[in-house]
């Protein structure tokens, strides 16, 4: 059975920071394309951030881009997203994504086909 655990989610203040970590199990996804959702009440689900299976390309969403940095350890099948500076508007469910699809190199923004369970992150102001 293919999972994807995210952790790290919580309360905190604006102005500080978050790690996410994001640990699949049951295949590898060294050679594909991972991402980084968020869902916040009442809006749709954006994608914030993407990265190739090597670590060569990344995609960042305007609203995080200085602020949030996703990296990948293959040999850990994990994806992690270190967000700094946060927001009040940064409070949402984030969720990782894998894209089983996307070669290796490649980078996706669409087509995400496994999916963790979702991690909190309530940013308070």
């Amino acid at each position: 059975q293919v999972q994807l655990v995210e952790s790290g989610g919580g309360l905190v203040q604006a102005g500080g920071s978050l790690r996410l970590s994001c640990a699949a199990s049951g295949r590898t996804f060294s050679n594909n394309a991972m991402c980084w959702f968020r869902q916040a009440p009442g809006k749709e689900r954006e994608l914030l951030a993407a990265i190739s299976s090597n670590g060569g390309s990344l995609y960042y969403k305007d609203s995080v881009k200085g602020r949030f940095t996703i990296s990948r350890d293959n040999a850990k099948n994990s994806v992690y997203l270190q967000m700094n500076s946060l927001k009040p508007e940064d409070t949402a469910v984030y969720y990782c994504a894998a894209n089983s699809r996307t070669s290796y190199g490649a980078i996706s923004t669409r087509g995400y086909d496994y999916w963790g369970q979702g991690t909190q992150v309530t940013v308070s102001s």
